[in-house]
């Protein structure tokens, strides 16, 4: 019998993720934008519209998910998107349709790079106010031949740095170097990510995504208003944490309502870059089973019609949150088990039909408090062979219950990071 030989191609979905809001004086204006920032999702954007499409859609089965009852959650879909359009780029048939239909991406491939492109080029644009920087990689055995066609559109769109490493020969050199890739793309945030005895002769391929961000907010917390309060839960019992403010006179943000969700966004500062901001969607009973499960691409959109400038008091716990799932059920049931399955067709990788997925792991972790925000993911996806202003009486946003946040591009609404907050003591 002819023996099998084990092929496993490994995907890292990186993203490290670091705000510092502290207390410093004259800081320089935000970004001019007034109330004229896209109220919608999308803004036309097709692969804004699916990043998010798919963002909306893993949170609600992740939120609804029995495993994670009464969990917090937090994961990077920008990150997940991006390293898929990276495999996307080897699958084939009905495994490409699936992939393609639960990512959302552009049924037009050349379409699909160009944007990607443009959007990888825009995010690490030097930006004096804020740090941003998103990297893919391809890490190949140096005897195996992986396809041309791949290769260089992996480099040319998704502009991933490629080389090929002995992982035969050196395992755990292949190893060291990979981590040391990603711990300098994530400023030493995720390190000694790959661990011991996952790179074997066997390993033919892997493909490394980072993302990394770090700024400051343009309304900053001051630690002298922190204080101790009370949080509280889903059940109705309560836990101290410990609660920001920002409750003067400059407190202006942009805030809505609707449906009974208050909806509040926190800009960071900004000179040349993208415009980045945080929202927070705070549902008034306290309560977020319905917002998990009614929160879409459309309900979304029309709480961001509803911002607008002005004065509000402002009440946000501190909280940290270190979160690991397993996406390949998820995935599979969100639409695409055949990249799971015997017929998975990733031949654009290496011209055969004999890689699989065997398991998708995603990672996230961040730290909100006074001096900022911190956080850092990791996700692996193996193949292997298959067999308006003032405001006399300004609202009050007390996120002193369940609220979801997600860190979005704040002209055209991509969402980059995404997650809920159902006890901020708990990681």
């Amino acid at each position: 019998m002819k023996r099998r030989i084990c092929i496993r191609v490994l995907v890292f979905f990186l993203l490290s993720s670091l705000v510092i809001s502290g207390c410093t004086q004259n800081l320089p204006a935000p970004n001019p934008r007034g109330d004229s920032s896209s109220g919608g999702i999308s803004s036309g954007n097709a692969i804004t519209e699916g990043n998010d499409r798919f963002a909306l859609e893993l949170y609600s089965n992740l939120a609804n998910d029995p495993a994670n009852k009464d969990q917090n959650l937090f994961f990077s879909p920008w990150s997940i998107s991006s390293a898929m359009a990276v495999s996307y780029e080897g699958a084939r048939n009905m495994t490409a349709n699936e992939i393609r239909n639960v990512l959302h991406f552009s049924d037009d491939r050349d379409s699909l790079r160009e944007g990607y492109s443009d959007f990888t080029s825009q995010y690490n644009k030097i930006d004096a106010a804020y740090e941003f920087r998103t990297a893919n990689a391809l890490w190949i055995e140096k005897t195996y031949p992986i396809l041309p066609a791949f290769s260089f559109n992996a480099i040319q769109y998704y502009q991933a740095h490629s080389q090929n490493l002995g992982f035969i020969e050196d395992p755990e050199g292949s190893r060291s170097r990979i981590n040391d890739w990603i711990a300098n793309q994530t400023d030493d945030k995720i390190t000694n990510v790959i661990g011991q005895g996952v790179i074997t002769p066997d390993t033919k391929l892997i493909i490394t995504n980072a993302v990394y961000f770090k700024g400051i907010w343009v309304k900053e917390f001051e630690k002298i208003k922190t204080s101790q309060q009370a949080f509280r839960l889903s059940s109705g019992d309560t836990v101290p944490v410990m609660m920001m403010a920002r409750n003067d006179t400059e407190s202006l943000f942009r805030y809505g309502e609707k449906d009974n969700i208050q909806i509040l966004e926190m800009p960071y500062r900004n000179d040349t870059g993208r415009p980045l901001s945080m929202l927070i969607l705070l549902p008034r009973e306290g309560n977020l089973t319905r917002l998990d499960n009614t929160l879409d691409i459309n309900n979304l959109g029309d709480l961001k019609k509803t911002l607008k400038s002005q004065l509000v008091m402002v009440y946000l716990p501190e909280f940290r949150l270190n979160n690991g799932c397993q996406l390949s059920s998820t995935l599979q049931q969100m639409g695409m088990p055949t990249a799971f399955s015997p017929s998975a067709d990733f031949s654009g990788i290496d011209g055969t039909q004999n890689l699989g997925i065997d398991n998708i792991i995603h990672r996230a972790y961040i730290d909100v408090n006074e001096e900022g925000t911190e956080a850092a993911g990791t996700t692996f996806v193996y193949y292997t062979l298959k067999g308006d202003h003032q405001n006399l009486h300004p609202p009050e946003f007390h996120a002193d219950h369940p609220f979801i946040f997600i860190i979005q591009d704040s002209e055209n609404g991509n969402i980059l990071f995404m997650g809920r907050v159902l006890n901020p003591n708990e990681g």
